[in-house]
């Protein structure tokens, strides 16, 4: 049986199944073993590991929820915060997708031409970045989900670059949907599109390396904060909100972060927003080390992390940002269908309208429509998602079918 504990309910004979965390937050080579000794406690509890899976079966046991107990409780409290209203999209989901497309590979271009050159030791030019930042921005305003959905898609050789892009879109779209002024959206997207610049001076090997970084190798990485922003700040024109970006964006709220270590509200509001966004991307991509996660599931992540690590009033923010279920995700509904996710409700995140084409229990591809999850029987409705679901696990590629509902 598993269980969801408390780093300090933990005891020499427990049998670790997930610490859940990060891959690289973490002082261990495995995320499953034995616990042997008191030291390996002491380095969980040193490493603001909090949450931790045990498995009864193969150690001891202790007084604690099941995991599918805690999932449930999860749920429940995701679900809560279901009720929300969000901005409507000016642009239909398939009149955006190729604008979208075209903005992405500009980005990514961008990227990489600014990594490379900070390599060299020049400086970056915001004559250039400024108008990939102004494009993305248009993009989410005219229909986030396009340009998000797209950002899904990853390569692990362009997972570094694509990342960035991502960070940008992402905090545009956070950013618009707490009201902010378009000049400070405009400035988090510089930040988010410039944040791990640094990652430059970290050799490739380090980077692409697959496995666990040791400890040496880690605290490499990490200087990457404090480097994007040596590089940044030799930048004519750049403001304050992409270097504080730039240099906090690991920092968290229990302290647990760096380079600084800050804590609380020491963290600026704009930096907590872009360690969500960058922890929620770098969960959800395929990387040489570690499997990418559904969005839908990042998020619960993010929801149960943000108890300790991240601001819990801006979590549960930018949960109604992306939406519950984000444009893009599978989902298996009540009926036994799969679609993807392609437009959020106005004001219920958990009735967004889904495209369908796949039968899970008969196992074929069925005729594609578009199901809006809002309405009843009889009127495109009738239907529910039962949870979000894995495409790699379903043989499925639901990208094919985003632009059902325009089609």
């Amino acid at each position: 049986m598993l269980k969801k504990v408390d780093s300090s309910q933990l005891k020499v004979g427990m049998f670790i199944h997930d610490l859940d965390c990060g891959w690289m937050e973490h002082p261990f080579v495995r995320n499953r073993f034995l616990v042997t000794d008191e030291d390996e406690i002491r380095k969980i509890v040193a490493a603001r590991i909090r949450g931790v899976v045990i498995d009864c079966s193969r150690g001891l046991d202790v007084d604690a929820p099941t995991l599918a107990e805690a999932e449930a409780a999860t749920e429940a409290e995701v679900a809560a915060l279901a009720s929300s209203v969000i901005s409507r999209a000016r642009v239909p989901l398939g009149e955006e997708l190729q604008r979208a497309a075209n903005v992405r590979r500009q980005a990514l271009g961008l990227v990489r031409s600014v990594m490379q050159d900070a390599r060299l030791g020049k400086a970056v030019e915001l004559g250039e970045v400024g108008p990939v930042v102004q494009n993305v921005t248009e993009s989410i305003l005219r229909n986030s989900g396009a340009l998000l959905s797209l950002l899904q898609i990853k390569n692990k050789d362009d997972y570094t670059f694509l990342h960035s892009v991502s960070v940008c879109a992402l905090l545009v779209a956070f950013c618009r949907s707490r009201g902010m002024i378009d000049d400070v959206i405009y400035q988090a997207g510089l930040g988010g599109l410039l944040h791990d610049t640094g990652k430059a001076l970290v050799p490739d090997a380090i980077l692409n390396k697959e496995g666990r970084l040791s400890d040496e190798e880690f605290d490499i990485v990490k200087r990457h904060p404090r480097d994007g922003h040596d590089i940044l700040v030799r930048t004519q024109g750049i403001g304050p909100i992409p270097l504080d970006i730039t240099l906090h964006h690991h920092e968290r709220r229990d302290g647990s972060g760096y380079p600084e270590r800050q804590a609380g509200d020491g963290i600026s509001e704009l930096a907590q927003m872009a360690a969500i966004v960058d922890v929620y991307d770098a969960i959800t991509s395929d990387r040489c080390y570690h499997k990418g996660i559904a969005p839908a599931e990042a998020l619960r992540k993010i929801y149960e992390w943000s108890k300790f690590h991240f601001n819990p009033a801006l979590a549960q923010e930018f949960m109604r940002c992306v939406g519950i279920y984000p444009v893009g995700t599978l989902v298996l509904l009540e009926s036994g269908r799969l679609g993807v996710v392609v437009e959020p409700h106005e004001s219920s995140l958990l009735t967004p309208k889904v495209n369908v084409f796949f039968h899970a229990k008969k196992q074929v591809y069925i005729r594609p429509e578009t199901v809006d999850l809002s309405r009843a029987l009889g009127f495109g409705g009738g239907d529910r998602i039962v949870r979000h679901e894995s495409a790699a696990k379903w043989r499925v590629e639901p990208q094919r079918f985003m632009q059902l509902a325009e089609a």
